[in-house]
């Protein structure tokens, strides 16, 4: 079977920035310019990650600048003013962090991006401790795979164990990514799975079916 990234942790980036709770705003702010990063994890004790820092969190000062900070003003975001007057990662950060393991799968970690709206997401262990990060960008990588790989898998993974007692004149062929499924099935019940299980290969793209044969 072609060696295919399937978790986090095979996707990850292990070198890590991050700060402590103590870290003062200055540090943060040149920390984000010096890495190019959007977020970073801040730490505490043996590097369990309590919160996350990111370039909006420090954009509020910035917004209120000259003026008292009032939650009048922007009352969807009753929590921000407080961080206007913020000197440390404490004061700043995101509480408790969105965080993810490395034996999770690569999709998990994509879905939780989805849906909090952030574009990185540390990477913990068992006792929450800091591992790596995974970004947008990482989880990208699946996509990085041949196409001889994707197809090798399809027909050996998908095809081949799905019907171990049969003969079916599948074929399957695989440009930029994209599977397309020609020929013939023994039962045209299992298209459905078929094509779940083919989308579920890491690098696919889209199913194309054209087999024939197998319509009701």
């Amino acid at each position: 079977m072609p060696d295919t990234p399937r978790t986090v942790g095979d996707v990850m980036t292990r070198t890590v920035v991050a700060v402590s709770a103590e870290t003062p705003y200055k540090e943060i702010a040149g920390a984000l310019a010096r890495w190019k990063v959007s977020a970073l994890p801040v730490l505490a004790g043996e590097g369990r990650v309590i919160g996350v820092v990111s370039e909006a969190d420090l954009l509020v000062k910035e917004e209120y600048k000259g003026r008292e900070p009032s939650a009048v003003d922007r009352p969807e975001r009753l929590g921000d003013p407080a961080k206007a007057a913020g000197r440390t990662a404490q004061d700043l950060m995101s509480a408790p962090a969105i965080t993810v393991h490395a034996d999770a799968p690569v999709a998990e970690a994509a879905r939780a991006m989805a849906l909090r709206g952030v574009k990185r997401l540390p990477v913990v262990d068992a006792e929450g401790k800091l591992v790596g990060v995974v970004s947008r960008a990482d989880i990208l990588k699946v996509y990085l795979r041949a196409d001889e790989d994707i197809a090798a898998e399809v027909r050996d993974e998908v095809v081949a164990r799905l019907f171990p007692h049969e003969h079916p004149t599948v074929e399957v062929r695989v440009d930029e990514g994209v599977v397309t499924l020609s020929g013939r099935l023994p039962d045209a019940g299992m298209v459905p799975l078929l094509v779940r299980l083919v989308r579920a290969v890491e690098g696919v793209v889209n199913v194309d079916l054209r087999l024939v044969g197998v319509g009701g």
